[in-house]
């Protein structure tokens, strides 16, 4: 089984993500990490010595084989969405939940942290917003699952997906708490 999570960066798809795989004892991998792996330096000084195009290529192949060979969870970087292929690959594959949060709430979370390259920018909150209503539809397009982020802990998160996997009977039901 494979569990995708999607969103904008700093909607908690890493957090959250290490969270379930704990919780339901899966593997967990960060689709960023996987390809620093690769490279052998950060996404951010790969992105900003080959640009943009190139490291979306990377992060297609890249994509590419962990949904076809990785069990458990995986936290996609924030673009990912933004080739149809890689939309496609993703929902055929796994189960895809997107982590919707509003431009002002990753805003909070992220305005003082500086390994964002998209968000390395004089107004990043308007930069957030951009990609917020570029990315949006691409994230729905690609979701099976549409979990509101707001103000719940990563607890809560974590247990609205478990929730949702019941429901649609991809999980066997938890023992009730006794």
């Amino acid at each position: 089984m494979l569990l995708v999570l999607v969103g904008l960066p700093g909607s908690g798809k890493t957090t959250v993500g290490r969270q379930l795989a704990r919780r339901l004892r899966i593997p967990f991998v960060d689709s960023d990490h996987a390809i620093e792996h690769r490279l052998g330096c950060s996404v951010r000084e790969y992105f900003e010595r080959e640009g943009e195009d190139r490291f979306r290529d990377l992060e297609s192949e890249v994509l590419d084989d962990l949904s076809l060979h990785h069990t458990g969870v995986l936290s996609t970087g924030g673009g990912s969405v933004l080739r149809p292929i890689n939309r496609e690959r993703l929902r055929e594959r796994g189960h895809v939940f997107y982590l919707r949060s509003s431009p002002e709430e990753v805003f909070r979370r992220l305005r003082n942290d500086q390994n964002r390259p998209l968000l390395q920018v004089a107004d990043p909150q308007a930069r957030l917003r951009e990609l917020f209503e570029k990315r949006d539809p691409l994230y729905r397009d690609c979701a099976h699952y549409v979990i509101e982020t707001g103000r719940p802990s990563v607890s809560t998160l974590v247990n609205m997906i478990v929730s949702q996997l019941e429901l649609a009977g991809h999980l066997p039901e938890q023992p009730a708490a006794s």
